[in-house]
């Protein structure tokens, strides 16, 4: 089961330095049937306007990934990390028993990412915060495990939860496998490009939530770049 979720459909916000894009229910948006899709809970797609960024504000009890798209994201919170995400990087915020952070763009240009929230399989857990590099040309025609909750997915920033964020690029006509399990969920974004699953036309930006499936297919119509998320209920 593939449920296609067009960029228009999306739920939308600008507060003019943001311009934020929502897959589910979010802030003053709010959707019954696009509440979350097993532990997914949110998919932010931000623009963030240069010199600008999110203030100091807290989380907890939640696993937050951060997929740069387009220029660098600076982090800096209340456990004394800090440090700048650079385009096709990833960070992760485990927030934790309560953790304060701000995120903001010093650079001379807009800034694109999702920010993707996982629910944890642990809660009352010590904060932490990690960030590393992702090459595109390792992910080239393969799925490559950028965060995990499962220890055998070596390389992965880790995070406490049953799911995974992967990303992959394709080129124009490629095809890419991913054995997602028919118990499990898995919620697909094209950050470029459009691609093909069973049939279905995904375009950059919009979002396929799939279960029910045992093996995903994806080809690219165009030269791609691919997030997705895999979790359990």
């Amino acid at each position: 089961m593939i449920d296609l979720r067009p960029f228009d459909t999306l739920g939308h916000a600008n507060h003019g330095w943001l311009d934020a894009c929502h897959h589910f229910s979010f802030g003053h948006y709010h959707d019954p049937a696009r509440m979350s899709w097993g532990a997914l809970r949110v998919w932010n797609d931000d623009k963030i306007a240069p010199h600008t960024g999110f203030p100091t504000h807290p989380h907890r009890d939640m696993e937050i990934i951060t997929y740069v798209r387009t220029g660098a994201i600076t982090h800096k919170d209340s456990l004394g990390n800090t440090g700048r995400t650079e385009a096709g990087d990833v960070q992760v915020m485990s927030a934790g028993t309560g953790i304060a952070h701000s995120e903001y763009n010093l650079e001379d240009e807009a800034t694109t990412l999702f920010q993707i929230w996982i629910i944890p399989t642990a809660t009352g857990k010590a904060p932490g915060w990690g960030a590393q590099p992702f090459p595109k040309t390792d992910r080239s025609g393969k799925f490559v495990v950028l965060a995990s909750g499962f220890a055998d997915d070596e390389g992965a920033l880790p995070i406490r939860a049953d799911g995974r964020v992967l990303g992959a690029t394709l080129k124009a006509g490629e095809s890419l496998d991913y054995a997602l399990g028919k118990e499990r969920f898995g919620y697909l974004v094209p950050a470029k490009g459009r691609v093909s699953i069973a049939g279905i036309e995904v375009n950059t930006r919009d979002g396929a939530a799939i279960a029910e499936t045992e093996t995903l297919r994806i080809t690219a119509l165009d030269d791609a770049e691919l997030v997705l998320v895999d979790t359990g209920a």
